[in-house]
């Protein structure tokens, strides 16, 4: 476990961009566990000032983002918005590796009738429009961000999976796999000690571009109309300031903020990308 940490730690550190994208999520993880100190409301909290609703206050020393149009606090939103955000993004980032990964080494291990069958059910997966899938998923099932996260699940899992597939299919011909094969060991072992081992960097690598992928998804489909009316998300925000005519009346402070930090959550995880990707590809650090 040291190692592994002492490993993650070398790597961003001899990576600018990695670091960036790594200091970016830890300040999110940190304002996820600190949000009911930082914010000063709870995000469905409907404040009074005098005895009235704060309607569209604009931005204060006491409503430091102002106020929605039913006397909510921004700040406050934005500050909570950040756990669905993280629990999205993390979770549906670990089913899009496990299912892409298991299923790119089925593939290329094995290969035959194998191969063929879990490589057209990838085209059929490309083939699905990603964002009406969601949509219609979450329609049917209802609004729920696990029903978003299932979603991704379901059909993510085709990149990772042809990538981790090539990549299976190389190392597989290597003389320390054909070793183990002779020496006896089953199948189980040879794709999870000697060839996973191999391609996990891969993996984490699609890891951290779904984080990104799966924030933004959660949030363009609650801008949508069709998230979790119950959890205050940044698309959420989004969506009740669009619907309320944000724009129209110049309150910049209600949908500028969470668009900044969909933004950065996004650029997080294609900066810790970018940084794995030389490493795997090192000819990568002369462009």
């Amino acid at each position: 476990m040291l190692s592994a940490v002492r490993g993650v730690y070398a790597f961003l550190k001899n990576d600018k961009f990695a670091m960036v994208g790594a200091a970016i999520y830890v300040f999110f993880i940190l304002l996820a566990i600190l949000a009911p100190i930082i914010a000063p409301y709870g995000p469905d909290e409907m404040i009074r000032v005098d005895g009235r609703l704060a309607f569209n206050h604009p931005p204060s020393s006491q409503f430091w983002l102002g106020t929605t149009n039913m006397g909510r606090d921004v700040f406050s939103q934005l500050i909570f918005g950040v756990r669905p955000a993280l629990m999205v993004g993390f979770t549906a980032a670990f089913f899009v590796v496990v299912a892409g990964t298991l299923v790119g080494l089925l593939s290329g291990y094995f290969g035959g009738w194998a191969d063929s069958v879990l490589m057209r059910l990838a085209d059929v997966a490309f083939g699905i429009p990603f964002e009406p899938f969601v949509i219609v998923l979450v329609g049917f099932l209802g609004p729920s961000v696990w029903n978003i996260v299932l979603a991704m699940a379901l059909l993510l899992w085709r990149d990772t999976a042809r990538v981790i597939r090539s990549q299976v299919l190389s190392v597989r011909q290597r003389a320390f796999v054909e070793a183990g094969e002779v020496s006896g060991a089953s199948h189980l072992r040879v794709l999870f000690v000697y060839i996973m081992p191999n391609i996990l960097p891969l993996s984490f690598l699609y890891g951290s571009l779904a984080v990104g992928w799966a924030i933004l998804t959660e949030a363009a489909v609650s801008f949508l109309g069709f998230g979790d009316p119950n959890t205050i998300s940044w698309g959420y925000m989004l969506h009740d300031a669009y619907v309320s005519q944000a724009l129209s009346r110049g309150s910049f402070n209600w949908f500028v903020p969470p668009g900044i930090f969909i933004m950065l959550a996004v650029m997080a995880g294609f900066y810790i990308g970018r940084g794995s990707e030389e490493i795997l590809h090192p000819k990568l650090k002369r462009v």
